[in-house]
């Protein structure tokens, strides 16, 4: 991939941690979460958001100063156009990762934000027309593991993201991984002893 490529047409980090209550709390809009993830794709200005998200420009511009108020998007670029510097807009990184909280209130905010949740909603439709690619797997692995999967998911993502943009259908990519209370084998007599 040439530099002209680039996907998102900006620098920004790979992750920035998230813990700060106004952060949290921005995060916790669906549009400003919209607004976030349109911006993986390229910088843009106001006016851009607010047609891709069919919203009043100045709905948009109220959202996007609270992001860059709260340090999750900037200015990546200007342009001039007749007299008025016109600004495009950029996240501050690629992954947004929501760190250890120990407010209660924060978890309370923080609940609100679940993107499997958010996936279930939107692919019900692609389900209905029988277009849903999923899976679901569990297994018991020791949390080393769990977290050396987990980055090799985050890479994978990353890579869904750096794809070239083309075609007319947007696509979801969603994953998860939590602990649950599936049922497991016994361990084998094998494992017992060795």
């Amino acid at each position: 991939m040439s530099v002209n490529e680039q996907i998102p047409d900006y620098d920004l980090d790979e992750t920035v941690v998230v813990t700060a209550p106004g952060q949290l709390r921005a995060l916790a809009d669906p549009l400003r979460r919209t607004l976030l993830e349109l911006l993986l794709e390229r910088a843009a200005t106001v006016t851009e958001m607010a047609q891709a998200v069919g919203r009043p420009k100045s709905t948009v511009a109220y959202h996007v100063n609270l992001l860059v108020a709260t340090g999750l998007l900037r200015v990546v670029r200007t342009r001039r156009v007749r007299a008025i510097e016109e600004r495009y807009y950029g996240r501050v990184a690629r992954t947004l990762y929501i760190g250890a909280l120990n407010r209660a209130e924060d978890k309370q905010v923080v609940a609100v934000i679940n993107g499997l949740a958010e996936a279930a909603a939107e692919a019900a439709p692609a389900h209905a027309a029988d277009e849903l690619r999923c899976l679901l797997v569990h297994a018991r692995i020791p949390i080393e593991e769990v977290r050396n999967f987990w980055a090799q998911v985050q890479e994978l993502a990353r890579r869904f993201a750096q794809i070239p943009r083309a075609g007319g259908q947007v696509y979801g990519f969603a994953a998860g991984l939590y602990p649950t209370d599936a049922p497991t084998l016994p361990d084998t007599q094998h494992d017992q002893t060795g």
